[in-house]
């Protein structure tokens, strides 16, 4: 599998201008990622948060 050339930290910075309400495809345009990186981000960021919350 190929290695990812974003950190955790910089997958997680991406996120969060999405929580502030940048619109997706912005983030993704300067990110340099497609939308389906970004969905697939944020999915694996919620089953990150639930499982070290236990929530």
């Amino acid at each position: 599998m190929k290695a990812s050339k974003f950190t955790e930290a910089q997958k997680a910075l991406i996120q969060k201008q999405g929580e502030q309400g940048t619109p997706v495809a912005e983030i993704c345009r300067k990110a340099g990622i497609s939308k389906a990186t970004d969905f697939n981000w944020k999915r694996s960021m919620e089953v990150c948060c639930r499982t070290r919350c236990g929530g």
